[in-house]
């Protein structure tokens, strides 16, 4: 197992730490990049490397991502739509859009193209859906993308995987999605449901990391292949809640994962593996009661990162572009309650946190676009807009 590094954070005042609620208040020394419109461009302070242009608003936007070849990006909305974003152009909804059963942290969640969508056009969403007796649970399906008509639309929509079983409540439904650096298998992150055990229960699909083929079969070589349909489906297990998962320029899997009241992670995915929860943690739950830490159960896989107080991590990219070269193989993590984009210097196997900048809102989502440039998306909860950002080299 790896050594564990449980974080300071420079200059702070905690108010609590709940990882789920994003209740965390956190203040920084670092001033705060907050823009007041759209098309307003703030010139960087100095500590932070990049100029910030607000550009588009959003209504509770949640993922995002670049079609190749356009100048289009897809962006979902919590709520259930999909958006059409181009630089020069109006917003437009996708048509063919599946039924989103939207409340709590559940609703419209990751959208990812297909490996060889300039071929296919297939684009990979997924949400989550209404069960019986208002039970609920991820679905993940794939379709063909028209983005050519006026209004552009999903074609041939088909689930291809769901989390089973479905439960009550509307916490930890986790649903990212990428797909291994050679297109060959699709990872989805599976949340717990705020159900605890499930999490190390191999005849349910919550608190998994999930290796399924592009057209949602199991492909060989996962690791629980012996152990019935629902095991088989299974990489990863002993999660709670992971909302960023990224391949690094080595083939490594990583997650950014929320913990309960402290204890956020970042862990590198390895076959096979048990991560623990909720037989440990490095936080504490809600009512105060301890959990064991990751340090008294060696069999269980620690993080490369822990945070206490938390970052409420949202999201996840390994950046490999050529606009901020120092930033080249560090993951940068979108921060919720910390309202803060993080810098995770990776070294092979190992990790650290390097750089955090104040964004001064909550950050669901970080992008990395076409030319280099980092985008993120705002939460936009309660009357609050979710503006999408750009970031750009400081001049």
């Amino acid at each position: 197992m790896r050594p564990i590094l449980v974080l300071p954070l420079l200059t702070l005042v905690l108010a609590c730490s709940t990882g789920d609620n994003n209740a965390a208040t956190t203040q920084f020394t670092t001033p705060q990049t907050r823009l007041e419109s759209p098309q307003q461009a703030l010139a960087a302070s100095g500590s932070q490397p990049f100029e910030v242009t607000a550009v588009a608003d959003f209504n509770e936007p949640w993922a995002m991502t670049f079609v190749p070849g356009t100048p289009y990006a897809l962006i979902t909305e919590k709520p259930g739509a999909l958006k059409v974003w181009q630089p020069d152009g109006p917003i437009r909804d996708v048509a063919g859009m599946p039924e989103v059963a939207y409340g709590g942290q559940g609703g419209f969640g990751d959208v990812l193209l297909h490996p060889d969508y300039a071929r296919n056009k297939l684009v990979y969403l997924s949400w989550a859906e209404l069960g019986e007796g208002g039970t609920a649970g991820s679905a993940v399906g794939r379709a063909r993308l028209d983005l050519q008509a006026e209004q552009p639309s999903l074609q041939g929509l088909e689930v291809i995987w769901r989390q089973q079983p479905k439960v009550d409540g509307n916490n930890h439904f986790s649903q990212r999605l990428a797909f291994s650096p050679d297109g060959r298998y699709l990872f989805i992150t599976s949340g717990e449901r705020f159900k605890f055990t499930v999490a190390q229960n191999l005849n349910q699909n919550l608190g998994k990391v999930i290796r399924l083929t592009p057209e949602g079969g199991v492909p060989s070589g996962n690791p629980f292949s012996n152990r019935g349909q629902i095991a088989s489906q299974v990489w990863s297990y002993g999660h709670r809640n992971i909302l960023g998962l990224a391949f690094d320029g080595a083939g490594h899997l990583w997650a950014a994962e929320m913990g309960p009241r402290g204890g956020d992670e970042f862990n590198r995915i390895e076959r096979g593996s048990n991560y623990g929860w909720p037989s440990v943690s490095n936080g504490q739950h809600y009512d105060g009661s301890p959990i064991p830490a990751h340090s008294t159960r060696p069999e269980f896989n620690a993080p490369e990162v822990s945070w206490n107080p938390v970052i409420s991590p949202s999201s996840l990219v390994i950046y490999n572009g050529d606009a901020f070269p120092a930033w080249h193989g560090s993951a940068l993590i979108g921060g919720l309650s910390s309202q803060a984009l993080i810098r995770v210097a990776i070294d092979r196997t190992r990790a650290r946190e390097v750089e955090r900048w104040d964004m001064g809102a909550r950050i669901r989502e970080v992008e990395q676009g076409p030319d280099g440039a980092l985008w993120l998306l705002e939460d936009g909860q309660g009357d609050s807009q979710g503006r999408l950002l750009r970031l750009s080299p400081a001049q």
